[in-house]
């Protein structure tokens, strides 16, 4: 197999490292200590592109693969703003997946385009305190209701939760126990992050402080209709497009991040 770089690999390489010069380990020192999100850097690389690089032309982005994501994330991991960095970002490559997959031209229309662009942010509502990885554990509940549902619940290690306008929501819509398997059942929602019915706590931590944590709580929130992804109860599978390949990215942004140490030293 041919692991060499291809002349469109090194020319998103060195796209990617000509936006990270500007981001020194300076800055990175700076927003560790003051924990504010990294917003110039964010908007620097919606300017440059790279937020849609995942994403389909159709709709703003460059359509492109895991490959191209990975060699992304690895240079800029490699530039010293570690984790910080990388997790301002990678948020919006295959995070958002389950909309190109699932969502509707109507809602790909409405949503895509924003998050390319870094008009909206988003983030993510999958793990609670009693569900990690066994995410078919999850208890926050979407009640149906005329018009929509009314989503009670608890998530925790919210990324960006207290900069992001969006969140994308896993929810049960059934109760486990009524359920023929314990991944049927779930649904998941693209929707707005109405702070009179989501409360955001941020969780306190050794790094990465500028890119928060939090833990949410959802009490009484409507989401409507419009704002379900795909159909009711097949959440879980959706997701999957999200996590599988999001591993990928955080193996090299750790593989970029050594590399970068071993440089300094």
């Amino acid at each position: 197999m041919d692991f060499s770089m291809s002349e469109d690999h090194q020319a998103l390489r060195e796209g990617v490292a000509s936006v990270m010069k500007k981001f020194d380990a300076d800055y990175w020192l700076e927003r560790d200590e003051d924990g504010e999100f990294p917003r110039d850097y964010h908007r620097a690389m919606a300017d440059a592109g790279w937020l849609g690089i995942t994403m389909p032309e159709e709709y703003g982005g460059s359509g492109l693969g895991v490959t191209e994501a990975a060699i992304m994330m690895h240079e800029i991991a490699s530039h010293g703003g570690g984790m910080a960095a990388t997790s301002a970002v990678h948020i919006n490559l295959f995070g958002p997946h389950p909309i190109v997959v699932k969502a509707t031209h109507e809602q790909k229309q409405r949503w895509i385009p924003r998050l390319v662009s870094g008009e909206d942010q988003c983030c993510f509502g999958f793990t609670e305190p009693n569900a990690g990885l066994n995410t078919t554990q999850i208890t926050t509940f979407a009640q149906k209701v005329e018009g929509g549902y009314i989503v009670n619940g608890q998530k925790v290690w919210t990324s960006t939760g207290q900069v992001a306008n969006k969140i994308m929501l896993l929810a049960r819509t059934t109760k486990i126990e009524d359920c023929k398997k314990p991944t049927d059942g779930i649904s998941i929602f693209y929707t707005d992050m109405d702070r009179s019915k989501i409360e955001v706590t941020r969780i306190p931590k050794m790094g990465r402080k500028c890119v928060d944590s939090n833990s949410t709580f959802i009490d009484g929130l409507f989401v409507p209709d419009e704002d379900l992804i795909g159909e009711e109860g097949k959440g879980f599978s959706y997701i999957l497009h999200s996590l599988n390949p999001e591993r990928i990215l955080i193996a090299v942004e750790a593989i970029g991040i050594g590399q970068d140490a071993l440089r300094r030293a």
